[in-house]
C-alpha cells in the first residue's frame, strides 16, 4: 500500500504532548526479531508515555506490524524486552498482556462472524477485560456506544460495512480495558467521511487517557492525533521526533518515494 499523497502536515493544537519526565507506560528496548537469517528488526527501542499518542510509519516490508506484535505478546522477540507499567512483560503472552491492559486491534478485522457485533464486544470483555457477566452485557453495551456501533449490536458481524468491521475491532480492543491501545492501519480503505468518523473516537479515547501507538499508512489521517512520530525502514528506526520533522526529513521522503524525489 502507498502512502496517502494528502498534504503531510500536523494539524496545529491536534495533538497534546506528553511529560517527558513520566515514567513510559509502554517501551521496547534494544528489540530484535529474526527469522533464521531473515533480520526483520534490528535493535528497536521505543517508549510511550501515559496519554501519548505514537505514530509508527514506514514503507512495506519496514517491521512495523512485527514491532505491533511483540508489543502485544503476539510474538516474542529474538533479542530484547518489553516492559509495561515498570513490569517486564517480555514472556507474557498475548492473552495475558490484553488482560493487564494492553488492547490491539489488527489490520484486517477478525470479528466472530457467527456473532452478533454485541456478542463479538461481549466476549472481549468477559475474556480480556475479566468482567463478570452482568456487568460485562453492561459494560459491552458502553463500549458499543463509544464506538458509534450501537445500532449494529444485533447484526451479524459478517454483515457489517469495511468501517463498521474496523469500529468493531476497536470495539473489542476496548473492551478489554486498555491503559494502551496498538492499532494497525485501521484508516486504510476508508472514505474521507468514514476516515473524520475514525478519528473522531481515537481523539476520544485520547481524551480519556489511552495511551496510543498507531501504525499507518494513511498519514494525513495520522498526523490529525499523534505527539511524535517514528519512522521504520528495514527493520531499524529512521527517524523519531515532531511529526512535521519526521515526515521532511530528506531520508524518510526517500524511503517513501525514492532518491528521484
Amino acid at each position: 500500500m502507498s502512502p496517502s499523497t494528502e498534504p503531510l502536515t500536523a494539524r496545529a493544537g491536534g495533538a497534546r504532548r506528553a511529560d517527558p519526565a513520566t515514567p513510559p507506560v509502554l517501551s521496547a528496548r534494544g528489540v530484535h526479531r529474526r527469522f533464521g537469517s531473515l533480520v526483520v528488526l534490528e535493535g528497536i527501542d521505543i517508549a510511550l508515555a501515559p496519554g501519548e499518542a505514537l505514530g509508527i510509519v514506514g514503507p512495506n516490508g519496514a517491521g512495523k506490524t512485527t514491532l505491533l506484535d511483540i508489543l502485544s505478546g503476539a510474538q516474542a522477540p529474538s533479542e530484547g524486552s518489553v516492559t509495561f507499567q515498570g513490569q517486564d512483560v517480555t514472556r507474557w503472552k498475548a492473552d495475558r498482556r490484553c488482560r493487564r491492559g494492553i488492547g490491539r486491534s489488527h489490520q484486517v478485522p477478525r470479528p466472530f462472524t457467527g456473532m452478533t457485533t454485541y456478542e463479538n464486544v461481549l466476549v472481549a470483555s468477559v475474556q480480556g477485560g475479566s468482567h463478570r457477566r452482568g456487568a460485562a452485557e453492561r459494560h459491552a453495551l458502553g463500549v458499543l456506544e463509544r464506538c458509534g456501533m450501537l445500532a449494529q449490536a444485533n447484526r451479524p458481524a459478517a454483515a457489517l460495512t469495511l468501517l463498521e468491521r474496523k469500529r468493531l475491532e476497536m470495539a473489542r480492543a476496548l473492551a478489554t480495558d486498555p491503559q494502551v491501545l496498538l492499532l494497525d492501519e485501521i484508516a486504510g480503505g476508508l472514505t474521507d467521511a468514514e476516515t473524520d468518523e475514525l478519528i473522531a473516537t481515537i481523539e476520544q479515547l485520547r481524551a480519556d487517557g489511552i495511551a496510543i501507538v498507531w501504525i499507518e499508512h494513511v498519514i494525513h489521517a495520522l498526523l490529525r492525533v499523534i505527539d511524535r512520530l517514528v519512522c521504520l525502514a528495514q527493520g531499524r528506526v529512521l527517524a523519531e521526533g515532531e511529526p512535521d520533522a519526521v515526515m521532511s526529513d530528506p531520508r524518510v521522503v526517500e524511503a517513501y518515494l525514492g532518491s528521484a524525489a
